[in-house]
């Protein structure tokens, strides 16, 4: 979720997430300045170096640095890598698939708040995130319940009678992850519960 609409609902603006069907969900982005309920679930598993990708305003980045764990953040906005850089954290505006530092030395990728939905292709995600963690390193990904089927929509963002652009974004299913570990490079995965959040590591 890109561009000035995402910018403006950090800084406190009502946005919306808008799908071709013409359906409309809230955009939680107040959710993500502060830890929640589960988040310990991706922290206590984090290992130093960690990319937190897609990082938005930095919960996650700042509080593994408060822990001691090496931590950066991208983001493509740039008020996101400001708001992480408030709070502590290490952040950079990257793409995911753009050159990033550290390539093939991470210990641990987040994919936290749905970030394996980026680009709409979880299996090209996946396959960029092998080439950035290291040898045995791991992925760790918020997902949805096994019952929840795997898809990909056509979204925007909205704001009143003002729209972004048109993206694609997927949702994975917990039932889904193996396949999808397996076909990005990572033979080993598991998923697991936690205050109502589903969540999976690949390794």
């Amino acid at each position: 979720m890109i561009g000035e609409l995402y910018a403006d609902a950090l800084a406190g603006a009502p946005a919306e997430v808008e799908h071709a069907d013409g359906a409309r969900r809230p955009l939680p982005a107040g959710n993500w300045f502060h830890l929640g309920d589960g988040d310990e679930a991706l922290l206590s598993r984090c290992a130093s170096p960690t990319l937190d990708i897609g990082s938005g305003p930095g919960r996650l980045t700042a509080a593994l640095a408060r822990r001691g764990v090496r931590a950066l953040g991208i983001d493509v906005t740039p008020h996101a890598v400001a708001l992480t850089r408030m709070l502590g954290g290490r952040a950079l505006v990257r793409d995911v698939f753009g050159d990033l530092p550290g390539a093939g030395r991470w210990a641990t990728a987040l994919l936290a708040d749905g970030n394996i939905g980026i680009g709409g292709d979880p299996g090209a995600l996946l396959r960029r995130v092998r080439q950035l963690v290291r040898p045995g390193g791991v992925v760790l990904a918020d997902v949805e319940p096994p019952e929840v089927a795997s898809r990909v929509d056509l979204v925007r963002l909205r704001r009143g009678e003002l729209t972004g652009p048109w993206f694609s974004w997927a949702t994975v299913s917990a039932s889904d992850v193996s396949r999808l570990a397996r076909a990005g490079g990572f033979p080993e995965s598991d998923c697991w519960s936690s205050h109502g959040r589903w969540f999976a590591r690949m390794r």
